[in-house]
């Protein structure tokens, strides 16, 4: 089945391409924060580099794609494993997939049609009964986002924390409430923000000068929040992220939407990359709030579960990353859309059918299989 896929992913015009398995730790923890550090399967070289076995193989992508000073477009697959340790004993250490990719290309409308056209012709070479394709766009919440009267810090904090989804939600309490605010520290804030105009203004105080520290502050006196348009906005929010419908009916939902909370905004039905609510068994939707699984996802990403014997599996995942090649040390932004297939399901090879039996040997799997072959006919 993987040479399947492969051959299919290559006769849309995707070069193969080998990634390494080790990469430095850095651009993990760079790209990630310290939190990922805990996942990673970690070691020292005898220069004192710290290494990783590669936990993620669109990161790896990307920094081949840099190591080499690759320019313009690349259409590239390729195929192995990520390794990241687990919090659960259903947690798979080692995770083999497929990834295909399209880097440096400006024409983004007709990559992302392109990676998800390519991720339902992977599906042809798969059995199953029916399916769910969930397309999200983190562009959108974006630009929701920049449309509310809220001030700039709080919008970076719902842009930045999006991802986070408990988080995430924290916030909107505070936003409602204004419970991050206390007067008492504001006074004491602005007592020494008097005191701080009188000093040297070029005087570094924990890594920032005064002079910036001053500017800070006064764009939060000037950029105040009121506690009833904070609940307003929080509301705003929240209904956003419930709607959900058919692609089909994706910009006149989000039209109707925009209208009700009178939102400076337009989406066309050409600005998603499907427009059929049904292609072949899979049903397509929309979802406002899908896209929060990883936090380098900046426009479309999607994700296709399949039904097979009865359970739901999670086949393909994908979505545009713009930002995470000069997250990597890119001067320049480099557009990049992508997906890869989860190999990590016995069905895939054939082996749901298999009954728990102890496998003693290579000659009793054997027979395992054809008993089961014989009994299906």
């Amino acid at each position: 089945l993987s040479e399947k896929i492969l051959r299919s992913v290559k006769s849309r015009g995707f070069k193969y391409i080998e990634l390494p398995s080790v990469i430095e730790a850095n651009h993990i923890v760079q790209r990630s924060g310290e939190n990922f550090r805990k996942f990673m399967f970690s070691f020292t070289d005898i220069n004192g580099k710290e290494l990783c076995l590669r936990p993620d193989l669109t990161i790896a992508s990307c920094l081949r794609y840099l190591e080499n000073n690759l320019k313009g477009k690349e259409k590239i697959f390729y195929s192995g494993q990520a390794y990241r340790k687990v919090q659960s004993k259903k947690d798979k250490i080692i995770r083999n997939q497929i990834g295909f990719e399209i880097l440096g290309s400006s024409n983004e409308k007709k990559d992302d049609k392109e990676i998800i056209n390519t991720s339902l012709k992977i599906l042809q070479n798969i059995k199953y009964s029916s399916g769910i394709f969930t397309i999200g766009n983190v562009e959108i919440f974006n630009l929701v986002i920049s449309k509310l009267d809220i001030p700039k810090r709080w919008k970076l904090r719902l842009y930045r924390h999006f991802w986070r989804e408990k988080y995430f939600n924290d916030l909107l309490k505070r936003l409602e409430t204004n419970s991050d605010v206390d007067p008492t520290i504001v006074k004491k804030k602005k007592k020494r923000y008097l005191k701080m105009i009188k000093e040297d203004l070029s005087k570094i105080v924990a890594n920032r000068s005064i002079n910036e520290i001053l500017k800070r502050f006064d764009s939060k006196i000037k950029d105040p929040r009121r506690t009833n348009s904070g609940k307003n906005i929080s509301k705003i929010i929240k209904d956003f992220l419930k709607i959900k419908c058919p692609i089909n009916e994706a910009a006149e939902v989000l039209h109707e939407f925009f209208k009700k909370k009178k939102i400076n905004l337009a989406i066309d039905q050409r600005y998603f990359p499907i427009s059929e609510n049904k292609t072949s068994n899979i049903k397509v939707f929309f979802s406002a709030s899908f896209g929060r699984e990883l936090e380098y996802y900046t426009g479309i990403v999607f994700k296709i579960d399949i039904k097979l014997q009865s359970q739901k599996i999670n086949i393909i995942n994908g979505g545009r990353y713009d930002r995470l090649l000069s997250d990597l040390g890119s001067k320049k932004q480099i557009p990049a859309v992508g997906a890869a297939i989860n190999l990590n399901f016995k069905w895939l090879f054939g082996l749901h059918h298999i009954p728990k039996v102890e496998i003693l040997g290579y000659e009793h799997y054997l027979q395992v299989i054809f008993s089961q072959k014989k009994e299906s006919l």
